[in-house]
């Protein structure tokens, strides 16, 4: 891939990661629930590499907060944290170490929500949070609350990774 298309695509993904939100609370659905941030980085992962994966996690959580006051404040580092793994994760095990989506997906979505688990126990130090991490994975905020954004992530990003893949090869 050639740097302009990388930076390019990298980009698209980035303003899908600030727009796919707005687009969810527009019709009254909870970002906490649907989990509409986290797909633009796994499928920059997927589809155009870990590094691309990483700079959308990093970049959308604060560009978005800047433009659309979503997420809010505290939330902002925490998923600064959380959205590069899911892309790192995701590029890595799939396209570096060649391993099943699926696969590829479930860690990439267990080991950033252990690094969100993470941030929580850190900033919790220094701030006060509206939940800790014992609220977070007893509460069920760690899988319960969003199941219906994972289960989201399961069926679809499978589908449209394959379905973008074909329109990159044919490219």
């Amino acid at each position: 891939m050639t740097k302009t298309r990388f930076i390019s695509h990298t980009g698209l993904f980035l303003a899908l990661a600030v727009l796919l939100p707005v687009g969810f609370h527009a019709f009254g659905a909870s970002g906490r629930i649907f989990l509409p941030m986290h797909i633009p980085p796994l499928l920059a992962g997927f589809l155009i590499g870990p590094l691309s994966g990483v700079i959308v996690g990093i970049m959308a959580p604060g560009l978005s907060h800047l433009l659309t006051g979503m997420p809010p404040t505290y939330a902002v580092p925490l998923m600064s944290l959380e959205l590069p793994i899911y892309g790192l994760v995701a590029g890595m095990a799939y396209q570096r170490l060649n391993l099943n989506i699926y696969i590829s997906l479930i860690a990439a979505l267990l080991f950033g929500r252990i690094m969100f688990a993470f941030g929580l126990l850190v900033l919790g130090l220094f701030m006060n949070l509206p939940y800790g991490v014992s609220e977070f994975i007893a509460g069920g905020a760690a899988l319960v609350h969003s199941l219906p954004g994972v289960i989201i992530q399961i069926v679809a990003i499978p589908v449209l990774v394959a379905s973008l893949k074909r329109f990159y090869e044919r490219k």
